[in-house]
């Protein structure tokens, strides 16, 4: 594939970079936030993932919620190196966007690719399956996806690991966790047999000290120490999830705050709390890479202005403001609250298909995963409920919140 459409969409998203920009070692150019600034040079850095070798760039591409290959192909010609895509996302279509996207790009850039399934079977044929789509013998990192507790790191699908490293269908073994990220972090550093973990990791998890609206029973368990003691011992370390429940996109969309989005969306952009959420991510030197969703140039253009300077109190004292309104309704992952009401439904992964829908714009996604559940479990209405019975210590209005998805998914 050639630069033809990258031109094209450098010149509809209002940018000026010089042909030779696009092939300097340190130089980055960004659009000026007005058409009177000038453009503003970039440096991405780059950081070792865990013993792999690997170098990634700090700031890593999320393609889960991307359709436009333009904008991928642009962040490569940016510099950024490492790309990240599941089997099942956009049903099974963005592998082969993303390989499209990067095709005469292979040697350049490093893909990580997910599989969701259980056996080892079907683990491998997702493999091959992902390796057709993308158009490529082999995947930089693999990820047995979303693994929240121990007994989920089957010895059957290690197997299907080991088996894929000594065919050369990949290089290196990663564990993807969204719940209990602690607990999964210390198993999988004890365990010796994976390479990276891709975790949750956000603002919204400092210490209990640091938060606010938290009871006293709240876990007081430091996310940050947990990253660091893993790292410690050799894990590479993947941030995702670093906007807290999509903050630079959740008041674009959100119409319970009954505001213009346009409006809304024009002020989070002058508040910098999407730069801030991921210069807090990277302020810990543990954490090797940080991948964030991009579905359009300014997205693009604005994550990338977090390179730009270290995190200030400026950024801290946006996402303290930030956490305060976010509160009563982003689940933090946290595995205190055990994780399924004694109606069965699972709270957090419920709260986390409403994030898609309201967070990231990705109705469809959301429904899709709420729809995957059984039966008996998507049929529960939790306003049939005289009372909820589930508490969560960091205050989240889990009854509203999960009332919320059901009417909008179910």
């Amino acid at each position: 594939m050639g630069h033809a459409f990258s031109r094209r969409d450098f010149l509809s998203a209002g940018l000026a970079i010089p042909a030779a920009g696009l092939g300097a070692a340190n130089k980055r150019f960004l659009p000026a936030e007005d058409s009177q600034a000038e453009s503003q040079p970039v440096r991405l850095t780059h950081r070792t993932l865990g013993k792999t070798g690997l170098k990634v760039t700090s700031l890593a591409f999320g393609c889960m919620t991307t359709t436009a290959p333009a904008v991928i192909r642009r962040a490569a010609d940016l510099g950024i190196n490492h790309f990240d895509t599941a089997r099942g996302y956009l049903n099974g279509n963005n592998e082969r966007m993303v390989g499209v996207a990067l095709k005469d790009l292979r040697q350049k850039v490093i893909i990580s690719s997910k599989s969701a399934a259980r056996t080892r079977a079907e683990v491998l044929a997702d493999l091959d399956t992902s390796l057709r789509e993308l158009g490529t013998d082999y995947l930089d990192i693999w990820y047995l996806h979303m693994k929240n507790e121990p007994e989920q790191v089957t010895a059957d699908l290690l197997e299907a690991q080991r088996i894929a490293k000594q065919s050369g269908k990949i290089r290196v073994a990663g564990v993807s966790t969204h719940f209990n990220m602690d607990k999964m972090l210390a198993y999988l550093a004890r365990l010796g047999q994976i390479d990276v973990v891709l975790t949750t990791y956000n603002f919204a998890m400092r210490s209990v000290d640091a938060t606010m609206n938290t009871s006293p029973d709240a876990p007081k368990t430091d996310m940050t120490e947990a990253i660091r003691t893993a790292r410690k011992a050799g894990l590479g370390i993947v941030a995702m999830k670093v906007m807290a429940g999509g903050v630079n996109r959740v008041q674009r969309g959100d119409r319970l705050y009954g505001a213009d989005p346009q409006a809304l969306g024009k002020r989070l952009s002058q508040t910098g709390v999407p730069v801030a959420a991921i210069k807090w991510a990277l302020k810990n030197e543990s954490v090797d890479t940080a991948i964030v969703c991009m579905t359009s140039h300014e997205q693009l253009d604005e994550n990338l202005r977090a390179m730009a300077g270290p995190y200030t109190q400026d950024d801290e004292r946006l996402l303290t403001v930030q956490l305060a309104a976010i509160g009563p309704r982003y689940c933090r992952m946290c595995g205190s609250c055990g994780g399924t009401c004694n109606k069965g439904v699972p709270v957090p992964d419920v709260l986390r298909f409403l994030t898609y829908a309201e967070g990231y714009g990705q109705f469809a996604l959301a429904r899709e995963r709420f729809l995957d559940m059984p039966r008996p479990v998507r049929g529960v209405r939790c306003s049939d409920c005289a009372s909820c019975t589930f508490r969560c210590a960091y205050g989240v209005a889990v009854r509203d919140r999960l009332t919320r998805a059901q009417e909008i998914l179910a």
